[in-house]
């Protein structure tokens, strides 16, 4: 899996990338972050700049066209074959594990991360093959939604995990009588009593076939609570 991200702010990207279960992932050679720094590929006369006002006037700057161009095409110089570009926008479709799913099975995906008002529109139809938001709010760049996404699609490739089972039952998961998944079952840990509180007593009962049978009746009954959107979800 490469990710090959177009930004303004690769040193913050890089920190996150080089941590926790991604990091990991990155040491072994499961997953490649390839950060490309727009203000490298400006108009040696805009000494970086990479922005100017809007036509029609409004508040704010708006990205150019031409140094996303110029990354663009740096970036397909070491892609081979055809992949996907997404372009992170509040006007996207949003991001859940099922997209995540099938991002996974991509060799390559180019990922804009916009700033300011936005990104010059040309550009986008130009190079743009999904348009993706992570709910419904506005950021002050792509760059978080990014590492969301890089996050969620990389726990779905191979070996990214420590343990091959630990991906299968989490919140979200395909399920063959929910569509839309079930949000996970309540975790426990040491001690068995905290503070007055015990562990369930089922959970302790090395009975496998009643912790599986607990565990499932606790996802419905925790998504009809939570996300009661997500058991009749087509």
């Amino acid at each position: 899996m490469n990710y090959h991200i177009m930004t303004l702010f690769p040193e913050m990207m890089d920190a996150c990338f080089n941590e926790s279960i991604i990091g990991r992932a990155r040491s072994a050679g499961l997953i490649n972050i390839n950060l490309v720094n727009i203000r490298d590929f400006a108009a040696p006369e805009r000494k970086r700049r990479v922005d100017d006002y809007p036509f029609g006037g409004g508040a704010g700057m708006v990205m150019q066209a031409e140094p996303i161009d110029r990354a663009y095409a740096h970036i397909k110089e070491s892609i081979p074959g055809s992949h996907r570009v997404i372009y992170v926008t509040p006007s996207g479709r949003v991001f859940d594990q099922k997209l995540a799913r099938e991002l996974a099975s991509e060799d390559d995906i180019v990922f804009l991360c916009g700033h300011y008002e936005g990104v010059d529109e040309r550009i986008l139809q130009k190079i743009v093959t999904d348009n993706v938001s992570i709910g419904d709010y506005v950021l002050t760049g792509g760059e978080l939604p990014v590492m969301v996404m890089v996050d969620a699609i990389s726990r779905n490739f191979p070996g990214v995990l420590s343990n091959d089972e630990s991906g299968v039952e989490e919140s979200f998961s395909e399920d063959a009588e929910y569509p839309g998944g079930l949000l996970e079952y309540p975790q426990y840990t040491r001690p068995a009593v905290y503070e007055g509180m015990p562990v369930p007593e089922v959970l302790l009962s090395g009975n496998h076939a009643l912790i599986a049978k607990w565990r499932r009746e606790k996802s419905i009954e925790r998504t009809r609570e939570r996300r009661p959107d997500l058991l009749y979800k087509e």
